[in-house]
């Protein structure tokens, strides 16, 4: 999809010269596309522009501005295992390429989604003043251009059509007339006062008191009408009002009372991160124009406002789950302390879901996100089993630390070793998939199978450890045991 934006009041024509352009880059794009098949289909199903209104697509109906200052363009694809492998974006980046600089266009944004959570920056500025507003978005427009990786940079302020502002005067509010009575009596000379309906058959016909049509298409006649005070007497326009030529506004956006206007561009993801572009956005240039322009806050919306939300959310949630989890293996250890030995190899599991990324060359995003808070629940299984066990040497066996330590390290090495494979072997063909139907849960896999082995391989190691230095701290507290010994012989893991 294509989108593009003129200034408002742009003629129809000049428009469709626009289309047409779209179009024929569109061509070329399918001709690239298409040359690299062999079997001699077509990677496209269809073409379809929109002048005026926005293209509908399937169940959704996109809303947003009309008029002859707006068009879209859609290239339709074939399925995706139609098409070799090509993906919508990478449509896009060959359409974008192959698009020559458009004259007078205000916005021209390429998209391959029909949903989406917002662009990948989306800056929202908030004030109570337009023009200053208009001002602080067109600096920090400016600022996104100089960022390589960057692409469909825009605003959405928009200028509107040229416009008579008339102000009364402050001498006419001594004769009782206000702001209000001006706007009405100029707007019923203009367009018409209903005077009366009058039923025809099953219609009702409205009688419109108003100027004659030659009237109503001259200014002088603005200029040189009268206006009717509240005691019946009338004065000429200009004695009691101002007339000031004015360019308006096409839309004003509102948030909590405030005016907004959004600053949005798009990130090639192989390039540049939004993330780090967006914390030295607000490092760097927002302070400046938050101190040029007082008045104007910044803010995140689109992506990363979602983004941000759902973190917070996961946060706090995970913060929780730890709390059920510590609570869960406290229980039946019967110690404070050794949970803690326990869940000490989910942090070791964030740090190979992290490596596990680097290897497979993925970026972490929000599904890396979910299979890592996922990971904290499965890595403690490995350390469970080895506290378990010196615990069960120490208290059946009646071994020594030294013993029970390795004892359980040599027996349990072999099933906590397969167990670990096995898990990553299972999550193996996920994420080595190349499929565009599962491609948004590689990451979580990657998280997972790599969190699983690298936890693994540490747990071996750091758990015997943790728990021979609690035993010392236990001792230096006074206290022989750490652990509370019971006549139940039977073992928490098998």
């Amino acid at each position: 999809m294509a989108r593009v934006v003129m200034p408002e009041g742009y003629p129809l024509a000049g428009t469709q010269a626009i289309v047409r352009k779209l179009q024929a880059s569109g061509e070329a794009t399918r001709l690239i596309v298409d040359d690299e098949r062999t079997d001699g289909t077509s990677t496209f199903k269809n073409e379809l522009s929109s002048v005026g209104v926005a293209i509908t697509q399937g169940a959704l109906v996109m809303t947003g501005a009309t008029g002859s200052h707006v068009a879209e363009v859609s290239l339709n694809l074939v399925p995706f295992r139609e098409r070799g492998g090509m993906t919508p974006q990478e449509v896009v980046k060959i359409w974008r390429d192959m698009t020559p600089p458009l004259p007078d266009v205000v916005e021209l944004s390429f998209s391959a989604d029909a949903v989406s959570l917002g662009e990948d920056i989306d800056l929202e500025l908030r004030g109570r003043d337009i023009e200053q507003l208009g001002r602080a978005a067109a600096e920090l427009t400016e600022a996104l251009q100089g960022y390589d990786g960057l692409y469909d940079i825009s605003n959405t302020y928009r200028s509107g059509k040229r416009e008579l502002a008339m102000r009364i005067r402050p001498e006419a509010e001594t004769l009782g007339l206000t702001q209000a009575d001006l706007g009405n009596q100029i707007r019923d000379a203009f367009y018409g006062h209903e005077a009366q309906r009058v039923q025809r058959g099953r219609d009702d016909v409205r009688v419109m008191v108003r100027f004659p049509k030659e009237d109503r298409t001259s200014l002088a006649s603005l200029e040189n009408m009268s206006i009717r005070l509240a005691d019946g007497t009338e004065v000429p326009a200009l004695s009691v009002a101002e007339l000031a030529p004015t360019t308006g506004n096409s839309t004003i956006n509102r948030t909590d009372s405030q005016r907004t206007i959004n600053v949005i561009a798009s990130a090639n993801r192989d390039q540049v991160a939004p993330e780090t572009i967006l914390l030295e956005v607000f490092r760097t240039h927002v302070p400046r124009i938050i101190a040029t322009y007082p008045g104007v806050t910044v803010g995140q919306a689109g992506e990363a406002e979602e983004r941000a939300r759902a973190l917070s959310g996961l946060v706090s949630s995970s913060l929780v789950a730890l709390m059920v989890i510590y609570t869960l293996l406290a229980v039946p250890l019967k110690s404070y302390l050794q949970p803690l030995v326990v869940m000490a190899s989910i942090p070791f599991g964030f740090i190979g879901a992290i490596i596990g990324h680097e290897i497979m060359n993925y970026d972490l995003v929000f599904f890396s996100l979910l299979g890592m808070i996922a990971l904290a629940g499965v890595v403690i299984n490995s350390s469970l089993v080895l506290v378990d066990f010196i615990n069960r040497n120490r208290r059946i066996h009646k071994m020594n630390l030294h013993d029970a330590v390795i004892d359980s390290g040599m027996s349990r090495f072999r099933p906590i070793f397969l167990t670990s494979v096995t898990t990553f072997m299972g999550l193996m063909p996920l994420m080595v998939t190349r499929d565009f139907d599962t491609a948004p849960f590689v990451p979580l896999a990657v998280s997972l199978g790599f969190g699983v082995i690298f936890a693994t391989g540490v747990t071996l190691i750091l758990i015997p450890a943790l728990y021979v230095i609690l035993e010392d701290f236990s001792s230096l507290l006074g206290k022989d045991k750490e652990t509370i010994s019971s006549n139940d012989d039977t073992p928490l893991v098998q």
